[in-house]
Order: structure tokens, then sequence, then C-alpha cells
């Protein structure tokens, strides 16, 4: 990425995403040293508004390692300096660059589930802490050849592709953001007015859930960017239907394919997938809360319109919706709690409907309202 486009984006993460303040503590992490240009200009601009920097960079493989090697009781444990962090942090900033995004493709799926559920205690403390307003959180990616060969393009084409989902090929991408959000605020708002059910429709697909009582949230780059979506936690046991994901759907490096999931009284009954169905069925019986619905969005970015093997920006698509299984968000009014949270996207740009109370809402990737 060039230079000064990397600078823009530190500021875009630092100023706007989470409102760096003087003084504030704020925790800036990596997933490898490829990110290391936009470490240092967050960390840069961090310092430049008087606030104090902390900087967690992994190293590539430690996670192929932990799983193979890991006991019980390590899988169990966290680490005392990491809980003070989510305890005191007051921004984290988590920047993705991976090297090998199928590193753990064959790491063993039990060990992984009883992983996400002994880090759920964390993954509520962040979602509290958000809800209250104590801690501004913001995940975004810096481009590698992992990312890009997953998404079958060159790292130039992939480093062009980030920046215009980021908006920052603009002159001034805050503005453009809060345009966006402007707009988003709209559908949240009819939404947010007294509305009881929604219901969606599609291929091999009609599920409905109860959103009484939730509410909506815009979301136009305050803790993902890119971002573009409008999301709800529906009530835990409302769901009832069929719905089909056809798009390749990705959770710490597995990949599974269309899956078919049946709900009755909020709960998956039945899980069908035509690739690693053994790891699904794994995954959201985790815990009491993973075959749960805690999240039903629709994402409105439209600069994003393929699957890239990246949950980040595949979730914003335009025109597509998806339903995450596990945990929801406490700010909605969720009350789910699950050391998962798998978002499973669908296409609706072929025909796909979306009822609220009744009335058509949205039809081919589209509001009509």
């Amino acid at each position: 990425m060039d230079s000064n486009i990397v600078k823009k984006y530190a500021n875009v993460l630092v100023k706007y995403c989470v409102n760096v303040k003087k003084d504030d503590l704020v925790v800036i992490r990596a997933t490898s040293n490829e990110a290391t240009p936009l470490v240092k200009e967050v960390y840069k601009s961090v310092l430049e508004l008087g606030a104090n920097p902390v900087v967690r960079v992994s190293t590539d493989g430690l996670n192929e390692i932990f799983f193979k090697y890991a006991n019980d009781s390590q899988l169990e444990y966290i680490d005392p300096m990491t809980e003070i962090e989510y305890k005191k942090a007051d921004k984290m900033i988590s920047i993705g660059a991976p090297k090998n995004l199928k590193e753990m493709a064959r790491a063993d799926h039990n060990k992984m589930a009883k992983r996400s559920k002994a880090t759920k205690d964390l993954s509520n403390l962040l979602l509290k802490r958000s809800e209250e307003g104590t801690l501004n959180w913001v995940i975004a990616d810096y481009p590698t050849n992992a990312l890009a060969q997953e998404a079958n393009m060159s790292l130039e084409g992939y480093s062009e592709f980030l920046i215009n989902s980021c908006h920052l090929n603009v002159e001034d991408p805050v503005k453009k953001w809060e345009e966006i959000g402007k707009t988003q605020q709209k559908f949240v708002d009819y939404l947010n007015n007294n509305k009881s059910t929604i219901r969606l429709v599609g291929e091999k697909t009609d599920i409905t859930f109860s959103i009484k009582g939730r509410k909506w949230i815009n979301c136009c780059g305050l803790n993902n960017f890119p971002d573009g979506e409008i999301f709800t936690s529906p009530v835990e046991n409302s769901a009832s239907g069929t719905v089909y994901f056809d798009f390749p759907q990705i959770y710490r490096g597995v990949e599974a394919k269309n899956i078919l999931l049946t709900f009755e009284n909020g709960k998956v009954t039945s899980i069908k997938a035509d690739h690693n169905e053994e790891y699904v069925k794994k995954m959201l019986n985790m815990d009491e809360g993973s075959s749960f619905v805690g999240e039903v969005a629709i994402g409105t970015n439209d600069m994003i319109q393929d699957i890239t093997g990246n949950i980040l920006f595949d979730e914003k698509i335009g025109g597509s919706i998806h339903i995450a299984l596990g945990a929801s968000y406490p700010e909605t009014g969720g009350k789910n709690e699950s050391g998962l949270h798998w978002d499973m996207i669908k296409n609706m740009k072929n025909g796909g409907k979306i009822y609220v109370d009744d009335e058509l809402i949205y039809e081919n990737g589209k509001f009509i309202i």
C-alpha cells in the first residue's frame, strides 16, 4: 500500500473509528509482522494525540502449535495479562494480517470448540464494556498475499479492493462514512419503530424471527473497518424455519459449504452441509448458546460484491444478509451468551425478500422502502 494511504488508514482508525483521546490506554494488536507499516502509523498517531499505546504483535504459526500440543487445562487457561487488557484498555485496535489462512484447517475441532468456550467471558466483557461506553474497539485488516490468494486476486488488486471498500480512495473518508451512516439511519429508524417480526425468504429459505423490543444498530465504521451493515439480535427463542447459506462459510480457517439449518423455538434442530458438516455440528454444539441466533444483519457495502474468504469484508456484501450463530450483542437487547459467533452469509440478489410485520421492505438485494 502507498505510504500516504497507510497514513490516511491509520488516522481514520485512530481518530474516527475509536476516537482516541489524551491519556487513553490504547492496545494495538496485529496478527503478524506483515502489518508493520500500518501498526507504526497507528502507533505514531496515538502518540501524537497524547495517548498511551501498547503494541501486541503475534508470531505466525503459534495457533497451530497451540491447538496441536495444548492439554485441556491449557485450553481453558486465560492468561492474566490479556484479562487485564480487556478490563483496563480504553481503546483496542486489532489489525489482521494473516500469512496463511489455512493454518487451522487441520486443527482438532474439539480443541477449538473448548477454547472458544473458555474465552467466552472475555468476549462478553468486551461487549459489555462497549455497551457501557468504557471501551471503543475496531477490527481492520492489512493486505497480505494470503488474503489476496483467498480472494483470487493479486496483492496489488487486493490492496485496491481494500482501499475502495474502506473508502480510503476519497479525499475525506470520515465524511464518506458519516454520509453512509445518515443513509443507513433511515432504515434503522424504520426498523426501530415498534416492529415485531422479520421474515427472510430466498432459495431454500423461509425463516422468521421476533425483533420485538430489540434495537437495530447502524454500522458505519466504528467497530469494523470496512463496514456497511445494519443488525440486531432477535428474541432468543423466536427463530422458526429454514435458511440456506449459498456462499462458502469460514470459521477459524475451516470452510463449510452449502449449509442448511432448520430452527424450532429459536434453536437449530437440523444441520446439513456439503463439506465439513461435522465441523459445523461441533461448533454449533460447543455450549448452550451456540445453537441459537445471536445476530440478524443486512449487508450494505456495494463496494464489496463477491466472497473473498474474509468475514470482515464478506458479511458487508451489498445485497446480502448474514445470521450469526452464538453470542448476541447486549446493546441490541440480546441475551444469548456463547463462545461462538459465526456469521453465515447469504446472497439475496437472486430473488431474496425481507418482510417486516408482513410488509415487503427489501427485494433482490435492495431496500424498497
